[in-house]
């Protein structure tokens, strides 16, 4: 089953209002196997803009994690967010083959192909 992923881009404003979703969202996080792969950490925005913050939450699916999204447990920390600017994208992983050393990279055409 491939996994699913939370990521998001954050810049937060207030830091003690901030501090109340924090507190609040382990409960939905645990409820549906999130766990943090990346967490805040060094960055260096190589291409477009970037926020000051920037967070991987792996789920065991794309189905649990958009459910944890989607559930009221999450919804009610949510509502504590505040003091923020943020994107979060809810997105299915990639479980087929990856690029080796010794095939070539595929051509990419133009975008009308």
């Amino acid at each position: 089953m491939t996994k699913g992923y939370w990521i998001a881009r954050i810049d937060v404003r207030d830091a003690e209002a901030y501090k109340d979703y924090v507190a609040a969202n382990g409960v939905a996080f645990a409820k549906f196997g999130g766990r943090f792969l990346v967490r805040g950490g060094a960055h260096e925005a190589v291409m477009g803009p970037a926020r000051s913050r920037n967070v991987v939450i792996e789920f065991p699916s794309y189905d649990e994690a958009l459910a944890c999204w989607n559930s009221d447990l999450y919804q009610a920390a949510k509502a504590k967010q505040r003091g923020v600017e943020a994107e979060i994208l809810v997105i299915e992983g990639y479980d087929g083959p990856q690029p080796s050393a010794s095939e070539p990279a595929p051509e990419v055409g133009p975008a009308s192909e």
